[in-house]
């Protein structure tokens, strides 16, 4: 299965702040622009899935717009973003440094923030692929987040085995409006 990972544009925050499941909205010409960016490459009907949050569906429905001939656009909250609990919109420089270390020495299971672990997000993202490869999906696109698309990596790699420490989370992930294309 070829899997199109497509991060929403920039949002309409000034840098610095966590904001995983925070429905902030995108800035809307890097919306604009990343559509634009990407549309043309994405084939004609592929199914077209979308984190439940703003900033995402608003450059799924760009896309639609430019591009009718995509599939449907189907909202699937697994794609959302991590939940960073009490730390949601704070400057991360104005979250404790020791706030990391437990994270860090349990990176699967300890709730950075209160909310999700890491080990729940790579689980809920596998269990949308699981979905896509036992309906056949042969291409699919989401329009989803940064830690959406390092628990794809982490998966491609990885497999659906636990994760074992920090140092095997992807670093790398699109910039906002930016994608990446994984093979299954």
């Amino acid at each position: 299965m070829r899997l199109w990972l497509w991060r929403h544009a920039a949002v309409a925050l000034p840098g610095g702040y966590c904001y995983g499941i925070s429905d902030v909205p995108a800035q809307v010409e890097a919306t604009r622009a990343a559509a634009a960016a990407l549309v043309d490459s994405l084939p004609a009907g592929v199914p077209l899935a979308v984190s439940g949050l703003m900033r995402a569906q608003q450059l799924a429905a760009v896309a639609q717009r430019l591009r009718p001939a995509l599939g449907a656009v189907r909202v699937d909250p697994r794609l959302n973003e991590f939940d960073f609990g009490r730390f949601e919109l704070v400057r991360w420089d104005a979250i404790p440094p020791a706030a990391f270390d437990p994270w860090m020495a349990d990176f699967a299971d300890h709730r950075f923030g209160g909310e999700d672990s890491t080990q729940a997000l790579i689980g809920r993202v596998a269990a949308a692929l699981l979905d896509a490869h036992r309906a056949g999906t042969r291409e699919l696109a989401w329009v989803t987040h940064a830690g959406v698309i390092r628990a794809a990596q982490y998966l491609r790699v990885h497999g659906p085995r636990r994760i074992a420490a920090a140092t095997e989370w992807p670093r790398e992930a699109p910039a906002p409006g930016g994608y990446t294309v994984i093979d299954f």
